[in-house]
């Protein structure tokens, strides 16, 4: 009787995760670009429109990083002010801003050189100095590899009714060239956006923080930024501060658009663990429910568990659970993308399998330790989602460390799927 009360339980929770695939896809359909258009747009006046601080902390450059600073300067909105900053002098990506600077003369923008070492979090200590120097109450924070498009500003300020203190645009990407990007687009196409935009309809907290406005008088009440640069997933504490005083927290219409120059399938699979720890860290309870989200986990469970209720084979059962798994994302990555994909139907099945088979992998390794390396820092992550920095930049000893463990843990994936990619990129390449 145990059992059979477990194999029940087992089919009721892959039930509840077909209920989750159908609400991201009707909250997808009707929430995503619906204030698009010359209508929507113009529904607000230009006088009525509040003033912006975009703030961009910058570290380092890649080859797309003049491409998505230039999108901020070519918004289409009447009062904004761009402050840019970077860690300190040394930093390559002051030329390029300064560039853009000269580029752009019209429009309000400055570079804020050196960051305030108050907290563990870079990110924070890098934007202290330009939300203290913020003209305007509502300020957006976007990030490095961000490519916005000319309407998005209007946009997202159109999302902040009074009751509304944060608005969150949900991660997605730009189309790039290869294999890496495909991969990347399909997570945040799938997976990702599955999972914001069903916790975003029940109205739970979701937070990621490339790109996010909100009311500098609401976060000054929590105490402003640097309270929360003791955590690393400073969005999601961001976003709770805000809901405690009474606030709503939104997701824009439009996805942001991430467009790094890096697509290295290796480096993202790093960005992956370390978002695994501090999931895992700061909402424990994950630990138990986000295997269980995982098509490959969820269907061996349930096919084992409908083989003994209902005498199912449990191959058929597998491979149809995967076969709509798999219809249900590609039918999300439609309504988030907004048209035909910038990819092949079966460079989406290669990334898409290539992804689920993954999954369970990327979650392991963010168990096997309590450390992340972040912008060249390495940090001890707490229960409850505190950090440690325990190394700086230049610490060649850490660095060391860090790279062999690194290497010992994924040498034997990389063996396994170096030539799977390498095959993956030549199709993406010819198609």
């Amino acid at each position: 009787m145990q059992f059979l009360s477990v194999t029940g339980e087992i089919l009721l929770g892959w039930l509840f995760c077909w209920l989750i695939h159908i609400v991201s896809i009707c909250y997808g359909f009707r929430h995503l670009y619906k204030n698009q258009g010359p209508v929507k747009q113009a529904d607000i006046g230009d006088e009525a429109l509040p003033g912006v601080s975009i703030l961009k902390p910058l570290t380092g450059v890649d080859k797309n990083l003049k491409e998505n600073l230039e999108s901020f300067f070519t918004q289409d909105y009447p009062q904004f002010e761009l402050l840019f900053s970077v860690p300190d002098d040394h930093d390559p990506a002051i030329l390029v801003v300064k560039s853009l600077i000269e580029s752009y003369p019209k429009v309000d923008a400055k570079l804020f050189i050196g960051a305030q070492d108050v907290v563990s979090n870079g990110k924070i200590n890098n934007m202290v100095r330009p939300y203290e120097a913020a003209k305007f109450n509502i300020i957006v924070i976007s990030d490095t590899g961000i490519k916005t498009t000319p309407t998005t500003l209007r946009e997202m300020v159109t999302c902040m009714k009074p009751d509304v203190g944060l608005v969150l645009q949900m991660p997605y990407c730009a189309p790039r060239k290869g294999f890496g990007a495909v991969y990347q687009q399909v997570y945040f196409g799938t997976m990702q956006a599955r999972n914001c935009l069903s916790a975003n309809a029940c109205n739970i907290n979701c937070s990621t923080g490339m790109s996010c406005m909100l009311r500098r008088e609401v976060l000054d009440k929590a105490g402003g930024l640097t309270p929360f640069g003791k955590y690393l997933a400073e969005d999601h504490f961001i976003a709770e501060g805000i809901r405690q005083q009474g606030y709503k927290v939104v997701l824009s219409t439009l996805p942001a658009l991430q467009n790094s120059g890096n697509c290295q399938i290796s480096d993202f699979h790093k960005r992956l663990v370390r978002w695994a720890k501090l999931r895992m860290t700061s909402l424990p309870t994950l630990i138990f429910l986000e295997p269980l989200g995982e098509s490959v986990i969820q269907g061996a469970a349930a096919s084992i568990a409908a083989s003994y209720l209902l005498d199912i084979s449990p191959l058929a059962f597998f491979i149809g659970h995967l076969l709509v798994w798999f219809l249900s994302d590609y039918i999300l990555i439609r309504i988030v993308q907004n048209g035909p994909l910038p990819f092949s139907k079966f460079e989406f099945l290669a990334a898409w399998l290539f992804r689920e088979t993954m999954a369970p992998y990327i979650l392991l390794q963010g168990h096997m330790t309590h450390h992340v390396t972040w912008r060249n820092r390495k940090y001890r992550v707490k229960w409850g989602g505190e950090v440690e920095r325990i190394s700086e930049p230049g610490d060649e000893l850490e660095e060391k460390v860090e790279k062999y463990q690194t290497d010992s843990d994924n040498v034997t994936v990389q063996r396994s799927s170096k030539k799977m990619v390498e095959i993956l990129n030549s199709v993406a390449v010819t198609s």
